[in-house]
Formats: C-alpha cells, structure tokens, sequence
C-alpha cells in the first residue's frame, strides 16, 4: 500500500478513504482528489482487480481525471472516484452494496457519486436509500442519462477532429474499443452519421450483435488498436496506450470516453511528435458529469443538450491554441487546468 500512498502524496490527494465490512464482502476506496472547486465528484465502479492496491492507484488517477474534467467544463465541482473491489457479476449483492453505501455517508458534502463500470440505475436507486452522496439516481428513472449524455460529448469532439483532417462524420472511418454503455451508444451514434466502424469489446459477442446490428466490421480486442482508420476511439478501462501499444497504432487521431487512456504523459508527447492527434480523455468525456446540471435543475433538456454538444467546439478551440502555442493538446488543457484551480486557491486564502 506504500506506492498507493506515495501516489496519492504525489497526485495532491486531500483525502483517501479504504473501506472493508467482512461480513459483506466489501473491499472497496474513496479517492478525493479536490475540493477546490465544490464538492469532489465522481462515478463508483465494481470490478474485480488483482490486487486492492491495483483498485486503490485506479481510484486514485481517475480522481485526478474527474478533477480535470470537471474544472475544463467550468463546473464548481472537484474531483473523486469510489472503486469496489469485486466481481460484479457474482459479488455485488444488496448486503455489499449497503455496506458501501452506509460508509460513504460520513462524505456528504465533501463526495457526490453516479454509476460506472458494474453499476446500474437500480443499483445507485438502492444506495442512495442509506446515503445522500449519490447522485443520477432519480425515482423511477427519470432524468438526463449520463452515458447517452457522454456518448453525444464524444461523438461531438470526433466531430470537431474530423473537420480537423478534413473529413465528414460520412464515410469516416472510426475504430472503436469497448462498446458498454457509452461506447455501444457512440456507435450508434457514429453509424447513424454515416461512419465506418470497427468494434471491439471485451465480451465479443456484445461487439458481434452491435457490428451485425450496425452493418459494422469487428476486430479483436487483441487486436483493434492496430486497425487502420481515421480515428481510434477507446471507451473502456484507462491505461490503453502505454509505449508498445502506441507503437502499434494505425490511426490519426485519438478521440474517446476512457479515462486516463495513457499509461504516462510520455506516451502523449511521443502521439504528438508522430502527428498522432490526441484529444485530452478530461475534455472529450466530459458529458457525464455535465449531465449534474440537468439534474439539479440548472439547464432543461435542450440547454443540456447544447452545453454537451458545445465539447466539439472546445475542443477546436483548444487544438487551435496548442497548434499556435506549439504543444500538445493534452498539455494545454492541463495547464488551463492547474491555472483555474491554482486561481481558486488563491482567492479561498484571500477570503
């Protein structure tokens, strides 16, 4: 747990909470990354990793990720990330999920949750029974859908990376890497604009009934990082792209809903210096945690809708600013990043 710790020192962490009910079989962690900006926001995953230190660096960066998306979006909200430790297709019963749910009261305030990979509607409508920190939870399902909501963010920023290599939504060729909830609705998406997809899942039968659905090719998941096409699309787990995966790629752009989809930022620079075009992951998907403001009543659908669809134009306004600054795109949009939240810093010690 020492390198876990070290991480989070490093990372700027403000608080870091493990959380274990042996009776319930619940191993899991809350990352809070930042509050300087309002309450730290952030999904909960289930998924088995093979060791809880691997759950507890996974939290830990993608706490990070949520902190840069939600301050690139402009939101008053910081940055957190709850991970389970667990199977969710054997493990994740009414007792764990209580569990959980009871010991994240103590962050009202400080943690706002929503779903993410192994959490359902149902489930977060079952949380937020024993705690008030969860959020895309409204009775009887109503509400904006944050994945549909992420997916119209994503399809707008390849949009605006399509115009950049000339290119229509029609005819381009996208290839993509996980097809859940997000990744399947963005093929949809794309296929319905006239795209020309590959897919690929870690459950490949998911990727084959949504290829034969869509008239799409599928790939291997072994294998989809090396296909041929305009752009790549990863919207699965992070950590896609280290040194020798990026090696491989046969793409000219990078653009998906992943978080933290490079192993480091020197896989970023060696993307930029091979003319491999990078949309930072933090502003790309930032459509999910956008979906709060529908929520909580400060936007009705349309201007929802708007504001999400306005992720395209950002992010042509920021591969502008990086082509006349003469540096990454990633790099940018981190130094934007660090300048709002060293700005609101300053002000909190003035005040």
């Amino acid at each position: 747990m020492a390198s876990a710790l070290d991480l989070a020192a490093e990372l700027g962490h403000e608080r870091v909470l493990l959380i274990s009910d042996r009776a319930a079989g619940l191993r899991a962690v809350v990352a809070i990354h930042s509050t300087t900006l309002g309450p730290g926001v952030g999904g909960t995953r289930v998924r088995a990793y093979p060791s809880f230190d691997g759950a507890v660096i996974d939290a830990l960066l993608l706490s990070r990720a949520m902190t840069f998306k939600s301050a690139y979006a402009g939101l008053p909200l910081g940055g957190a990330k709850a991970v389970i430790d667990a199977d969710p297709a054997t493990a994740k019963t009414p007792a764990l999920l209580e569990a959980f749910a009871r010991a994240t009261a103590e962050l009202e305030g400080r943690f706002v949750t929503g779903g993410d990979m192994g959490i359902e509607p149902d489930d977060l409508r079952f949380m937020a029974r024993f705690s008030r920190v969860f959020e895309h939870a409204p009775a009887g399902g109503a509400g904006p859908d944050p994945s549909e909501l992420t997916a119209i963010g994503v399809q707008a920023a390849i949009g605006a990376v399509a115009a950049r290599l000339g290119k229509p939504l029609a005819g381009l060729e996208v290839a993509i890497q996980g097809v859940g909830e997000v990744g399947g609705r963005l093929a949809r998406r794309l296929a319905a604009a006239g795209a020309r997809l590959t897919l690929a899942d870690a459950q490949p039968a998911r990727a084959r009934e949504l290829a034969a659905e869509l008239g799409a090719a599928q790939a291997a998941p072994e294998t989809i990082l090396e296909t041929r096409c305009d752009i790549l699309s990863p919207n699965a787990a992070g950590g896609v792209l280290d040194e020798a995966s990026a090696e491989r790629l046969a793409c000219r752009a990078v653009v998906g809903a992943a978080n933290n989809p490079l192993a480091s930022a020197y896989v970023g620079y060696d993307l930029a210096a091979r003319g491999i075009l990078y949309a930072p992951d933090f502003v790309v998907s930032a459509g999910g945690v956008l979906s709060l403001l529908g929520e909580r009543g400060e936007l009705d659908e349309a201007g929802l809708r708007a504001r999400v669809e306005r992720i395209g134009a950002d992010l042509a306004e920021l591969l502008d600013a990086a082509e006349r600054e003469g540096v990454p795109p990633f790099r940018l949009a981190e130094r934007r990043v660090e300048e709002r939240l060293a700005a609101a810093r300053a002000a909190r010690r003035r005040g």
